[in-house]
């Protein structure tokens, strides 16, 4: 392996490790919102327990995502000097917005959240957490906002003397066809992820028959949360893959093995292709049905990976633009199969405890506490679709990966590097791990009692 080799592999580990905090963070901090609403609305007991013990394990998934995301930053400067000083000018733009207007934002509401129970009015201690959640939401905007101009420059030009792309319309960069059908994709399945965690830990309380006045509605939010959410990835992903189909045909054709253009253009189930991934060795497919994902049409015509490839050697010059088709293959489908899953769970544990219902069956709980996996294996799929499916180019049509690593990093440094970082997350996965379970059995707290039940209006103050 080279020095390109090792930094793809270092890039990959980061950004999939980093991915596994941030959906959790974003989702459950709008849920823990929505329970401490239903808390000051109501002011039944239960939803302050389910506030407090989600918001614990909220707080734990944002400290790791943020540790994780330093990491990812610096491997810019790192690894990747030439990417980072041809994107710089508009790549940092999304970026610093996010770091001096969105995290500041979540950071400091969600300080006063943290420490404000006891000093902070009760509907201004609500206003901070909604404040943090929205923050949260903005932050993932603004860093789609720059990962969709690697998938579709727009807004810049490019300076042929100094070698760099430019920021000229940030708006542009901002309002990027790309970024606006990610951005609802990608929050609709930061709300899959964190329902899916929702419901298993209640089902794990729930199959111990521990504290069902917080869990078993717990379980339920968890599951309802999962299927809506899961609707909701399906129609949003259904749209990205049209305006994908049309900005990086190559990437929707390599995710259904198209190697010749066709009209109508079947859907793939499943094809075996050769180990390189050149052509199709076996194949089932539903006519018509690519055809309709990709451009609407059960008729519409869907170019084919030999057609691009010859395509682009014209307009980009001689090269392979063919990303690894097996990986971007089935990673594709990955992703559906798992989001798919959750979904079916979650419809199974909803009918099983309708009507006050707790099912026996070891076996739904074994399923339902197993449903946490599911959408962190889709997200990290599928975002191992998006970046593998867009190679061989780091900024779709104008910079290679291959001329994006350091120069001045050597093999030996790089190795060392991935080696480092691997050991450094493995102890970070079990600190979390530990974190995440020693919360979880503890259960939601007993004694959570306001002093203030005759004035809403006055600060909390809680004994534990």
């Amino acid at each position: 392996m080279d020095t390109l080799d090792l930094a793809r592999w270092q890039f990959a580990i980061t950004t999939v490790y980093h991915f596994i905090f941030v959906p959790i963070t974003i989702g459950l901090s709008a849920l823990v919102a929505g329970l401490q609403t239903a808390w000051v609305r109501t002011g039944k007991e239960q939803y302050l327990r389910a506030t407090k013990f989600w918001g614990k394990l909220f707080l734990i998934n944002f400290a790791m995502g943020v540790v994780t995301g330093i990491v990812q930053e610096f491997q810019f400067g790192m690894n990747w000097s030439a990417y980072s000083r041809f994107v710089g000018d508009v790549f940092g733009a999304p970026l610093a917005i996010e770091g001096l207007l969105a995290f500041f934002l979540e950071s400091t509401f969600l300080g006063l959240w943290i420490f404000g129970w006891d000093r902070l009015p009760r509907r201004v201690h609500l206003a901070t957490i909604w404040l943090a959640a929205i923050g949260t939401m903005l932050s993932a905007y603004f860093i789609l906002a720059a990962n969709s101009w690697m998938q579709h420059p727009v807004g810049y030009t490019i300076n042929a003397a100094r070698g760099r792309a430019e920021l000229t319309d940030i708006g542009a960069v901002l309002t990027n066809s790309t970024a606006l059908v990610t951005f609802p994709h990608t929050i609709a399945a930061c709300f899959l992820t964190a329902g899916a965690l929702l419901l298993a830990v209640s089902a794990w309380h729930l199959r111990r028959r521990h504290q069902a006045e917080v869990f078993r509605p717990g379980l339920r939010l968890g599951a309802w949360v999962v299927l809506v959410s899961g609707l909701a990835v399906l129609i949003t992903g259904d749209l990205q893959a049209r305006v994908m189909t049309e900005q990086q045909p190559m990437k929707m054709a390599a995710a259904e093995a198209l190697y010749d253009t066709s009209r109508p253009a079947s859907f793939s189930v499943f094809t075996i292709g050769s180990l390189d991934g050149r052509e199709e060795v076996y194949s089932v497919r539903i006519p018509s049905l690519l055809s309709f994902m990709a451009t609407a049409d059960p008729q519409g015509e869907v170019e084919g990976i030999n057609d691009l490839q010859q395509r682009y050697r014209s307009e980009y010059g001689e090269g392979d633009y063919v990303p690894y088709v097996p990986v971007t293959y089935w990673s594709f489908r990955l992703m559906i199969g798992f989001g798919g899953l959750a979904m079916a769970v979650a419809l199974l544990a909803l009918w099983s405890t309708r009507k006050g219902r707790l099912p026996g069956g070891r076996w739904l709980w074994v399923a339902a506490v197993s449903t946490v996996a599911m959408p962190l294996l889709a997200n990290s799929f599928g975002w191992i679709f998006t970046e593998v499916g867009r190679q061989p180019w780091t900024v779709f049509g104008l910079f290679r990966t291959a001329e994006s690593v350091s120069p001045s990093v050597a093999t030996s440094q790089a190795a060392l590097s991935v080696i480092v970082l691997t050991l450094l997350y493995g102890g970070l996965a079990v600190v979390e791990l530990m974190l995440m379970l020693r919360y979880a059995k503890q259960g939601a707290p007993e004694n959570v009692v306001p002093t203030d039940e005759d004035d809403p209006d006055r600060p909390l103050a809680f004994a534990y």
